[in-house]
């Protein structure tokens, strides 16, 4: 029992400095979660990574968290996976709170230095080495690798797309079962389906529904409170694709819709986000650890200042709670669903080509990512951009190479950013 609980602390204590180093949104998460959780502690397989980030994608919400949940759960199930969450969202989400505050005392410019220069080049670095990790997996076959290809292709041509990544990975599934000819049964440990998990989700779902709209009818004094959660709640319960996804919606609704003319005439109490604040915020959400849909808090924060400071903190919460709420409740329901299914020999023959296209992905998003560094400028920022070309080698070349520390790392490349 000891032994249990300590090695349960160790996972724990590896989870927090996995939050407080994870930078480079889901795509350097997937990356350092090879590096953290498969190489270095063995938590989980190979396999089993792929395989829980082919389910998220699946499912709509903040898809890195719901992999680290995942994988708590595997672990020590739901209070393991419940408290691997908290540990994971929190650090970003105070930090994002503490943003919401910081605006009033500080100019906008003095939130920004040199310190996260080299965090992208450092996410395709971790991507690289994800990918070439897991392509060895899965490339045995043709058609893995024909899966792979279509799929890189299709995803970083679509990749603003938010139904590109849960396309891909069903045609992959499609493709291997009509083309595999294993009839084979997979032997799995049966899970019990927590009906309650999606019974809350819906009765949240319809609650903040119904709230939020009697708020705003009857023009109750905290209506916003409500139709923040309303809000976040239905974001994060429809959202696919991230947070590249999350925010544009977010800034439709909280900047864009309240300043039409239809709005100000007939809803003046709507919730409203200045324009440059918000912008603010989503620049430094690309620069912080931990998962990107903690913007929400930065959101909440900024949606309920305007009623004082308690609200503010009260905001803060609401937007956290509200985003990552209905992500969590569908992971945990349809896990076990998908867990079961794969006794079945069509489900074991679909998840050869969901893998593949799940590296295609990953694939796909490390180029993506490269679109937007410099590499060859021939100007002042010469030095940078081949800086940028040692920063993603040496970044995988470390991973692949050598034990140090995802985290490490991590600050490496944030002295980097100070240096030079």
């Amino acid at each position: 029992m000891k032994r249990r609980v300590l090695r349960q602390l160790s996972f724990l204590k590896a989870v927090t400095l996995f939050s407080l180093t994870a930078f480079g949104g889901a795509q350097g998460h997937f990356g350092m979660m090879m590096k953290t959780f498969v190489t270095k502690r063995k938590d989980i397989t190979e396999q089993e990574l792929l395989e829980y980030n082919a389910f998220c994608q699946l499912l709509p919400g903040a898809s890195s968290t719901q992999i680290v949940t995942l994988i708590g759960y595997k672990r020590g199930r739901l209070p393991l996976a419940i408290l691997t969450l908290l540990l994971w969202i929190l650090p970003a989400s105070l930090l994002m709170s503490a943003l919401s505050f910081a605006l009033e005392f500080a100019g906008k410019s003095d939130l920004q230095n040199n310190l996260f220069t080299f965090i992208k080049p450092m996410a395709v670095g971790f991507l690289v080495f994800a990918a070439f990790k897991a392509y060895t997996l899965v490339s045995g076959n043709a058609v893995a690798r024909m899966i792979m290809a279509f799929s890189m292709i299709a995803t970083y041509l679509l990749f603003k797309s938010p139904f590109v990544f849960p396309a891909v990975i069903l045609l992959g599934g499609l493709t291997t079962n009509f083309s595999e000819k294993s009839s084979r049964r997979t032997i799995i440990e049966k899970r019990p389906i927590k009906w309650g998990n999606l019974v809350i989700f819906f009765l949240v779902f319809i609650t903040a529904g119904v709230l939020s709209e009697l708020s705003r009818k009857n023009d109750w004094q905290n209506r916003k409170a409500f139709n923040l959660f309303e809000n976040t709640y239905r974001f994060g319960s429809i959202v696919f694709g991230g947070g590249d996804v999350l925010m544009p919606m977010m800034y439709e609704q909280y900047v864009v819709r309240p300043a039409t003319e239809r709005i100000q005439l007939v809803n003046k109490n709507v919730i409203r986000i200045d324009q440059n604040e918000f912008l603010t915020g989503a620049g430094m959400i690309k620069a912080i650890p931990g998962p990107t849909f903690s913007f929400s808090a930065f959101v909440g924060g900024e949606a309920l200042k305007s009623q004082g400071k308690r609200m503010q903190v009260i905001g803060c919460v609401i937007g956290t709670i509200g985003i990552f709420l209905p992500s969590t409740l569908l992971v945990l329901f349809f896990y076990p669903v998908w867990n079961n299914l794969k006794k079945y020999p069509a489900i074991y023959r679909a998840l050869k080509g969901i893998n593949a296209a799940v590296v295609g992905i990953m694939a796909a998003s490390a180029l993506y990512l490269m679109k937007d560094i410099s590499f060859f400028e021939v100007d002042e920022e010469v030095s940078t951009s081949f800086l940028n070309i040692g920063v993603i080698v040496g970044t995988a070349s470390l991973l692949t190479f050598t034990k140090i520390p995802a985290p490490v790392i991590a600050l490496i490349c944030l002295v980097l950013g100070v240096l030079f």
